[in-house]
């Protein structure tokens, strides 16, 4: 029996946690390194029907110059991450793919995200409905081209400003006639890219803050053409962490006080949240979850800084101030240092294998059993890492 092949498409290829999942699939596809990282490795989800490393074609669109081989070259020299052989192996799996590459659609960007431009052939359209014709133009070529069996669609790409929806975004009968109007916008660009792959009938996952496909229009479309899709904002650090102390500070009935939360970073990530409302999308996902674990708001403070000599390595120092028996103060303080790239990557495959996966099995909208993987998981208000886990257990053990 033919070996299935599945399309990974891209929104920011260019970019680090793009061109390490690349690099990470043609690894594993070679067996020049194991799943480290991987959750849908573990031991508990073996004989699932998830796809193999190499099945995977990948693809995708970026507003910069560059494809998988340059990025990934240039991750390894600024940040020292990879092995330098383990390139050299997969090179040729990178220059394929990078032939799939196509110039991003821009639609009404911010400041921060135009500056990172500097394609050529970039296209900008005047209007949503210009914008996603030509993005499912392109999604539609790469599965034919490549005779693929599915495709998933994956934002990795800068985080956006926030977009507050209004009526015409709550429906699908209001928005699909504001899709051809060039102002004001009907959809950011994230939305954009999301409307186009579930129109589709493509499986959408976002790991971004981003809108995406958590407007209600959208997730009304999702469930219209029987399309899965998971997101937002991968939790991959500090956040992670906060998912799993925070309950054990409310099972001990430990009262916090404070807690105070400062990122630094480097990378073309750190350089979009320079700009204040960009990063005012991520600080609101990166502080939501603690009243929600705790049962009360406590102070909070949470602050992300660009420090470019860090390049792709991320820091968080986190103080939480706690209220102990007979009213004594005490506090815990933690450091997280590690590569944003190398942290993300392995749960882009995770999330496409459990997308595409769900597709196959028939199922539609939101995926609730991915919120683990997300700090503000689309359909689910539960944040307990401990609980969200259990959920993607229940799940993949009932079927």
């Amino acid at each position: 029996m033919a070996q299935r092949r599945v399309g990974l498409w891209l929104i920011g290829a260019c970019g680090g946690v793009a061109s390490t999942t690349a690099l990470g699939l043609s690894a594993l596809a070679r067996g020049h390194t194991p799943t480290t990282g991987m959750v849908t490795a573990l031991p508990q989800f073996r004989g699932h029907d998830f796809d193999e490393p190499a099945a995977f074609v990948l693809g995708g669109h970026d507003i910069r110059k560059g494809n998988f081989v340059t990025a990934a070259r240039e991750l390894h020299e600024r940040s020292n991450v990879f092995d330098e052989r383990t390139l050299a192996a997969c090179v040729g799996d990178l220059e394929t793919w990078s032939a799939n590459i196509r110039p991003g659609v821009v639609y009404r960007p911010n400041a921060a995200i135009t500056a990172l431009a500097d394609r050529g052939d970039m296209r900008r359209a005047n209007t949503a409905r210009e914008a996603i014709d030509a993005i499912q133009g392109d999604l539609k070529a790469f599965k034919a081209a490549n005779k693929l069996d599915q495709v998933v669609v994956v934002n990795a790409a800068s985080t956006e400003p926030p977009f507050e929806a209004t009526d015409e975004q709550k429906s699908l009968e209001l928005l699909v006639p504001a899709l051809d109007r060039p102002a004001p916008a009907a959809l950011p660009t994230s939305g954009v890219y999301a409307f186009a792959a579930i129109d589709a009938g493509l499986p959408y996952v976002n790991m971004t803050p981003s809108r995406g496909a958590t407007l209600p229009a959208i997730e009304e479309l999702a469930r219209k053409r029987g399309v899965p899709h998971a997101g937002q904002d991968l939790k991959t650090g500090e956040t992670l962490i906060k998912s799993v102390l925070a309950p054990m500070f409310a099972r001990r009935n430990l009262r916090v006080l404070s807690w105070v939360g400062h990122n630094i970073l480097g990378n073309r990530d750190g350089q979009v949240l320079n700009d204040p409302d960009n990063k005012a999308s991520k600080v609101k996902s990166k502080d939501l979850l603690l009243a929600e674990l705790l049962g009360y708001k406590p102070q909070s403070h949470v602050s992300i800084e660009y420090i470019e000599s860090l390049d792709d390595w991320k820091t968080a120092w986190d103080h939480i101030h706690f209220e102990g028996f007979l009213g004594t103060k005490m506090m815990m303080q933690f450091t997280w240092q590690g590569c944003d790239s190398l942290l993300a990557a392995p749960l882009v495959i995770d999330l496409v294998r459990l997308a595409a996966l769900a597709q196959r099995r028939g199922e539609s909208g939101p995926m609730p059993h991915t919120a683990c993987f997300f700090k503000s998981p689309v359909g689910v208000t539960e944040h307990d890492f401990g609980k969200q886990f259990q959920m993607l257990e229940d799940y993949l053990t009932a079927r």
